[in-house]
Parts: C-alpha cells; sequence; structure tokens
C-alpha cells in the first residue's frame, strides 16, 4: 500500500522491455539496427503523448525529478516560484531567490498568494497537480488562467497524476513511467513551445543530452496503453479505509479537499509515525509517512507543517496509497492491524 512511491510493473510493460532488449540499439546510430531503433523509440514517443492526451512536444528524460529540473533551471523567464507544498525537487532546482506560494489548510494554492507573486514579473510557476503526500488536487484551470494571463509559464508536476486524470493545460508537464505502470528511470517534461525552453545540444532536439532508453520508453508507452488504473475502483476502496479509521478515532488529512482516489493521507494522535511505520511494516504491509525522497530520513513533512497540520497529527502522519494490485483484502488486512496497533495504544495509555 505504498504505491505512490512507485507501483510495481505491469505485465504489458515488462514485455514491451524484454521485446525491445532483444534487438537493442542506439536510437542514434545512421545502420539499419539504429534506425529501427529509432522508429520504434518514435513510435514509443507517440503512444505516450497520446496516452497524456498531448499535442505538442515530448522530451523524454530519466524520470520526473530531471524533467522539473530541465523546465526549473532552462525555462526562459526571470523570476520562479513554486507552491509550498511542491515536491522536495522543486525548491532544490528552482533556487534560493524563488518565491513560495503559501497555501491553506487543506494544502490548496493560496489564489492571493500567488497573485502577489505573479505581480512581481514574469516567473516560472511550478505547482503539483497532484501532492504526492496528501493527494489533495490542485485547482489547476484557475491557476494556469492567472499565470497566464500574467504572462508567466506554468510547469506542473503531474508525477502523481499521469495515467490517472486528464492532465492540465500548463507549458510544461513533468510526469514519470514508475508511477504508473512503467519501470524506473524514465519520464517526461512535455513542452508546449520549445521556444520558452533554452536548448543546450545533443540528443531530444537538443533539449536533454544522452542517449535515450529505447527499452524503458517502449515499457512506459506500454504501461500507459494497458490503461491499468480502475479510479472508481480505488476510491471506493480509499473510502472504506478512511471510514473505518475515523470510527477508530484516527483522522484523515486534507478530508475537505479535492483529493485523488489513490492517496490517502492519516494520522494515529498519540503513535509516531517512526513506530507505525515498524508495526506495518512487521505485519507486512508497506506504507510510508511522506514522500519516498524524504520519509527514509523520517524528517518531519515539510508538506503539513506549510498546511499547519498540528505537531501532534503530523508526527503520527502515514500516506496510504492504492494501484492497480490494491485489493479488498488488503485493505482489510491494512483495517486489522491499525486497529490492534491503536487497541495496544490504548491499553498502555489506560
Amino acid at each position: 500500500m505504498d504505491h505512490a512511491a512507485t507501483t510495481p510493473v505491469v505485465p504489458e510493460a515488462r514485455a514491451a522491455i524484454v521485446d525491445a532488449l532483444q534487438s537493442w540499439a542506439n536510437p542514434s546510430s545512421p545502420h539499419a539496427e539504429g534506425r529501427k531503433a529509432r522508429a520504434a523509440l518514435e513510435q514509443a514517443r507517440r503512444t505516450i503523448a497520446d496516452g497524456l492526451g498531448w499535442r505538442h512536444d515530448v522530451i523524454l528524460t530519466s524520470g520526473a525529478s530531471e524533467a522539473v529540473e530541465i523546465a526549473a533551471r532552462r525555462a526562459t523567464v526571470a523570476g520562479r516560484a513554486y507552491g509550498a507544498t511542491e515536491h522536495a525537487i522543486v525548491p532544490h532546482a528552482m533556487g534560493a531567490d524563488s518565491k513560495v506560494i503559501a497555501v491553506d489548510a487543506n494544502g490548496l494554492i493560496d489564489l492571493d498568494s500567488l497573485d502577489a507573486v505573479l505581480a512581481e514579473g514574469p516567473a516560472l510557476v511550478a505547482i503539483q497537480q497532484v501532492n504526492n503526500e496528501t493527494g489533495v488536487i490542485q485547482p489547476m484551470d484557475e491557476i494556469a488562467a492567472r499565470v497566464r494571463a500574467a504572462g508567466s509559464l506554468l510547469l506542473a508536476d503531474c508525477a502523481q497524476s499521469a495515467g490517472k486524470m486528464p492532465l492540465p493545460d500548463a507549458d510544461f508537464i513533468a510526469a514519470c513511467a514508475h508511477k504508473l505502470g512503467g519501470p524506473p528511470g524514465v519520464g517526461v517534461l512535455l513542452a508546449r513551445d520549445l521556444s520558452k525552453l533554452e536548448a543546450v545540444g545533443g540528443q531530444e532536439k537538443g533539449y536533454r543530452r544522452g542517449t535515450q532508453d529505447v527499452p524503458a520508453t517502449l515499457g512506459f508507452a506500454a504501461a500507459l496503453a494497458a490503461k491499468p488504473y480502475d479510479m472508481a475502483r480505488l476510491a471506493s476502496l480509499r473510502t472504506r479505509l478512511e471510514a473505518e479509521i475515523k470510527r477508530s478515532g484516527g483522522v484523515v488529512i486534507a478530508e475537505e479537499a479535492p483529493r485523488i482516489a489513490t492517496i490517502g493521507a492519516v494520522a494515529m494522535p498519540g503513535a509516531s509515525n517512526s513506530a507505525l511505520l515498524i508495526q506495518f511494516d512487521s505485519a507486512g504491509i508497506a506504507v510510508s509517512a511522506g514522500s519516498a525522497c524524504a520519509s527514509g530520513k523520517m524528517q518531519s513533512s515539510s508538506v503539513l507543517a506549510a498546511m499547519q497540520v498540528a505537531p501532534d497529527i503530523a508526527g503520527s502522519f502515514l500516506r496510504i496509497s492504492f494501484g492497480p494490485t490494491t485489493s479488498a483484502a488488503d485493505v482489510d488486512r491494512f483495517i486489522e492491524v491499525w486497529n490492534g496497533i491503536r487497541a495496544r495504544a490504548q491499553a498502555r495509555a489506560a
């Protein structure tokens, strides 16, 4: 139940990767094998674009983090700004002089704060469509309209939403394969207008150096084409899990905000998230205490801090995330273990 960190490779993607490895060649080579690899790569690029509903340029990358970095470092506007609950790669890539856009208690972008930042001049504004810790869905249409009206550019981090919901109308979109049933190590930067991005030479029309990973790209395309996510089913599972958590005295974070079906943020007041992780892991259940990029260090969540979540709730926060293979039995087992942990904690406190 940690699909937001990574989702197992779906069979269709695995088969595409194996097949591609059997006839691997450098797609930049001029010989017959290279031309064949190039043709397969370009077909996969078109499949990825179609699967994501994109009609503009697709730059292949090593993942969403690299896609964010390319846009953050090379977009042709002077300013940089990002939402307070963005993935850790965003402030790192945007730099120390970037402006931070506040969020409300539900993790939604404060539009007055956005307007104040936009009033300072054209900027690249980075906003997650879906937050990777809480599942909160931002009002991207409203955000995009304000960004464009101000003469700025919008970078949407869609690592958690790509392949699961329609993507926003942004200038740049970052996505990756391993969050939607594809392999690790491959992603895309979708660019509406390449003239808004500084070129550096090399592959990908001069926007990204390095040999393209043909097998992984074909796996990415196959995962999107397979459409493995039944969002209605997963929404039902999350609803049932959250209802049981609340019944036992637990808390659902950002419950009032629009949220994607695949991510739930919950808390067990009185317990530490480190102890919860250990107990769930011992019971054979994979969960996390936030982004996989930070949770291994057991740092407090910057996302919850930006939302001003109370310390006792933030300290017992768990992220539960659902994927194509998550079953009703998985949810039942989670609830069973959750209730057991809760009962033991109450007994100790009595």
